[in-house]
């Protein structure tokens, strides 16, 4: 499942106006795409981004797999933390679980594909 996750960050980075149009609501005057990994002690995962507007930050990360190596909701309030202490401006979290029964990896790829075109 890792080529789905690195397509969903190829795409978030490649559009990410209309990312943040669809999940913040608001349309963007200034997009900056910060690194992935955050000082102290680095985390990474294999699909996370990072998108800056002129006040606030959406963290968008796809997951493929229901369990993984730390809880995602420990991992999340990790990367909120660090990001909150690294930029000072709020931040948005968002999780899309590729792993539900409502979608299949490959329809929420082509489901994306149309809301970011």
């Amino acid at each position: 499942m890792a080529e789905y996750d690195s397509l969903c960050k190829v795409l978030v980075e490649k559009y990410p106006r209309n990312f943040i149009r669809w999940l913040l609501n608001q349309e963007p005057r200034q997009i900056k795409i910060l690194k992935t990994e955050l000082s102290i002690e680095p985390i990474r995962a294999d699909s996370v981004t990072f998108l800056q507007t002129e006040n606030r930050i959406l963290h968008v990360e796809f997951q493929t797999t229901v369990k993984s190596k730390t809880p995602i909701g420990l991992r999340m309030l990790d990367y909120y933390v660090r990001l909150t202490r690294q930029y000072q401006v709020p931040v948005t979290q968002v999780v899309s679980n590729l792993a539900s029964a409502q979608f299949t990896a490959k329809k929420f790829i082509s489901w994306l594909i149309a809301q970011v075109s």
